[in-house]
């Protein structure tokens, strides 16, 4: 179960990294596109990091038991 527990949270930490960069790249590129989707993707990343937090608790609890 824990082997799982890591591989999403490895799935989750890069998602949040990849959400990052783009809502980065849209922010210095401004325009039409950072209009559009800068802030859907800086919210997905708070979303996304979320959830690589509840995993990564879940993976804790998980190999202390």
């Amino acid at each position: 179960m824990s082997g799982i527990l890591t591989f999403l949270l490895v799935v989750a930490m890069l998602a949040v990294l990849g959400a990052l960069f783009v809502g980065l790249f849209a922010m210095v590129r401004g325009g039409e596109f950072n209009d559009k989707y800068g802030n859907r993707m800086m919210r997905l990343r708070v979303i996304l990091q979320g959830v690589a937090l509840v995993l990564f608790v879940l993976a804790v609890i998980a190999s202390s038991a």
